[in-house]
């Protein structure tokens, strides 16, 4: 095996898409279980797993102690401890101690490891690795789930041992990639505070709406497979594998096609089907349209790459970590309200909330129509929808 650093990159995100998804699938089945929660616990223990993230932009102070490159690795630890520490506290405290421990990991993780990619890919090369990424986390993915069907159903094992066992492997692999890897140099040394410059406005709202429509995909798509069509586990695990295949298919093409037609082009794709999705998901009523609609919807959202290779190519080259620290709260905004606020709307007009999701995909392909054909820096911004005249560059 290669000692490069996008060979880092590629396995950090292997381990952790293995641990996370294995943590993931087995919540809602662990909670009810063994710590008889109700809706009023997990709707907490969600929100307080997304502090974390809407707290990310506080990853920059740490950078003032340690390097990008452990900092990393250090998450990713925290990630797996968390993760194999989840079946030993099987009440409402112990949980949410235990969420908010792995996310704290998670989220940090991904935070830092977006702001390497973008650091130690080049330009050029960066739509297509990031598709090839997404390929090695749908991968993954599907090792973590192979595990849950060896573990829990060949061996008999209890939640207990399925935590333990995959938390615990993930950190030796931690371990092995660090004693493995050497420690990479980055191009410029980063800034070590917190900077929101106007020139990256597009960017910024991109991201916010990216987070929005993602909660609408992730609470409510699923959630109308299960009370609308009567989706059973079983039916919508199977609809999660495929999604993982699909991605593990076609990720990489995708990465490489839009490195091709550009991320203007690209994010256009995306944003016109995503609007013709929502829609149909307020009108879908067969079953298997719903199922379609849902694979479909997951892998536009592969096209989302785009957002930041856009932003690699404006951005000044210092700026990258602290960036990516304020982007992965801005994206998160939307995580902390509409869950909530369209839960609400929800009870009296489910089709509401995807006519809603529809808004969010029209306001970003409007956006995405001021990325410019070539985007540089000084080149930013294609005026032509939204003539706003910045003359500062930083707020």
């Amino acid at each position: 095996m290669s000692k490069s650093p996008q060979k880092l990159l590629l396995w950090m995100t292997f381990i952790m898409s293995l641990v996370f998804s294995v943590w993931q699938v087995l919540l809602n089945n662990f909670v009810i279980e063994r710590a008889q929660f109700s809706g009023a616990e997990i709707g907490m223990l969600q929100s307080l797993r997304e502090v974390p993230g809407f707290l990310a932009f506080t990853a920059i102070f740490i950078l003032i102690l340690i390097r990008e490159q452990s900092f990393a690795l250090l998450s990713l630890a925290i990630l797996c401890v968390g993760v194999a520490i989840t079946g030993l506290y099987p009440d409402v405290l112990g949980l949410y101690l235990t969420t908010v421990l792995m996310s704290i990991g998670f989220h940090y993780f991904e935070t830092i490891n977006q702001s390497l990619t973008l650091q130690w890919v080049e330009k050029k090369e960066t739509a297509a690795f990031l598709g090839k990424a997404l390929a090695w986390r749908s991968a993954a993915a599907l090792s973590g789930y192979a595990s849950i069907w060896l573990i829990m159903t060949w061996l008999k094992l209890d939640y207990i041992w399925m935590y333990a066992i995959i938390g615990c492997l993930g950190l030796l692999m931690v371990i092995t990639i660090t004693l493995y890897f050497p420690k990479f140099e980055v191009g410029e040394v980063q800034h070590k505070k917190v900077i929101l410059r106007k020139r990256y406005w597009l960017y910024y709202l991109l991201t916010f709406f990216s987070g929005a429509r993602r909660q609408i995909f992730m609470v409510f798509a699923g959630f109308m497979m299960v009370e609308k069509f009567g989706y059973s586990v079983s039916e919508i695990t199977a609809l999660f594998l495929i999604n993982y295949v699909v991605n593990l298919l076609f990720a990489p093409a995708i990465g490489r096609f839009i490195g091709h037609i550009g991320e203007r082009n690209a994010l256009t794709i995306e944003y016109t089907g995503l609007i013709l999705i929502f829609v149909s998901y307020a009108l879908v009523e067969r079953p298997e349209m719903a199922a379609a609609l849902y694979v479909i919807d997951h892998l536009l959202f592969a096209m989302a790459i785009a957002i930041k290779t856009y932003f690699q190519k404006i951005a000044d080259s210092k700026d990258i970590a602290a960036t990516m620290s304020v982007s992965f709260t801005i994206n998160h905004i939307a995580a902390v309200v509409i869950p909530a606020a369209l839960g609400l709307l929800w009870l009296h007009s489910p089709q509401a909330v995807f006519y809603i999701g529809a808004g969010f995909a029209l306001c970003s392909l409007i956006l995405a129509r001021n990325i410019p054909e070539i985007p540089a820096q000084g080149n930013e911004v294609n005026w032509g929808l939204i003539p706003i005249s910045i003359k500062s560059d930083r707020l």
